[in-house]
């Protein structure tokens, strides 16, 4: 039982610092190609922070834990809303200024309903994964035109910001892309194994394992760096990377996984688990796009975000130990 146990702490350690690593060279490599600021920020940084989830879940599904991969996926969804937001939102109130995240956010609640409709029978065919993904080439093209025919966004003036102070160089660039997707893929396997194994030995599902434990330590990427960015009152890159993170994880995530192993897990993802990243997706498309000019999640709606990720982990728990 150690053993895995500490393979879980250390693949997540590492998870989360290769994570990083890739981010931070993936960005600095896309800007000396002379990529537009807007454009690394919308998809850069937003493939970078999802690679975690990607890489866990596609290994999940290759080792026949397809519960797990979705449990990662749509579990990094309300962590990133409820957890990451809220506590973004309580250190500086979030304000969404960029009109590319304005039009990001109708598009993730869409897809996010999408999800909810596809799961509604507890399973996702290969059929319905590579819709996903057909969906996603759709976004990414979309992003790319965005991108490259927006000259001024606050996004990508707080990204421009941000590319200004690294220093690093092209060769060092692509060593860390190369050096971090390698130590992705170790510690991600490193992260399933134990997790799996722990699993089984408390007779705990799979699915709640990668709800809980694995999608909380997939989304501390989106949370250190979405921290980072409150602290510096750069309010569009702190939800940007979640707006970023939460499209990919239901699109690309989920699709890649349902590709590799169709899921049927039952029916509590639908009847508990979607509905609750359903619910928190729609509060975050009234909360930021609103009435108001700019959006706002305030302090007191990050701490109701933050009261409803610890609701739902204790919900989660209870389920577990109420067997």
């Amino acid at each position: 039982m150690a053993l895995p146990l500490i393979a879980v702490l250390a693949g997540l350690a590492l998870l989360v610092w290769s994570a990083d690593r890739f981010v931070e060279g993936s960005a600095s490599a896309a800007h000396h190609f002379r990529m537009p600021p807007l454009l690394i920020g919308m998809l850069v940084v937003g493939f970078g922070t999802s690679a975690p989830e990607m890489a866990v879940s596609a290994l999940a599904a290759w080792q026949g834990n397809p519960a797990m991969a979705l449990g990662n996926a749509y579990g990094s969804n309300i962590t990133n809303i409820a957890l990451v937001l809220g506590l973004s939102a309580l250190i500086s109130p979030v304000a969404v200024r960029s009109h590319v995240l304005r039009k990001e956010l109708p598009i993730l609640t869409a897809v996010t309903l999408l999800a909810a409709w596809q799961l509604h029978d507890g399973s996702l065919s290969r059929s319905e994964a590579i819709l996903l993904l057909g969906v996603f080439a759709g976004l990414m093209a979309w992003t790319i035109h965005q991108g490259l025919r927006t000259a001024a966004d606050n996004l990508g003036n707080q990204m421009q910001e941000e590319l200004s102070t690294r220093t690093m160089s092209i060769r060092h660039a692509i060593a860390w892309v190369v050096a971090g997707l390698a130590l992705l893929l170790f510690s991600s396997r490193l992260l399933v194994w134990g997790a799996v194994e722990i699993a089984s030995s408390f007779g705990v599902s799979p699915l709640t394992i990668g709800l809980t434990v694995v999608a909380i330590g997939t989304s501390l990427p989106e949370l250190a760096s979405s921290i980072a960015a409150a602290r510096k009152r750069e309010h569009d890159l702190a939800i940007g990377n979640v707006l970023g993170s939460n499209l990919f994880n239901t699109l690309a995530v989920v699709g890649i996984a349902g590709v590799i192993q169709p899921a049927d897990i039952g029916t509590q993802l639908a009847r508990r688990d979607i509905p609750v990243m359903t619910l928190l997706t729609v509060s975050l498309f009234a909360i930021g796009y609103g009435i108001r000019r700019p959006g706002r999640i305030n302090r007191i709606e990050g701490a109701v975000l933050l009261a409803c990720f610890i609701a739902y982990v204790v919900i989660v728990v209870s389920g577990v130990t109420g067997r």
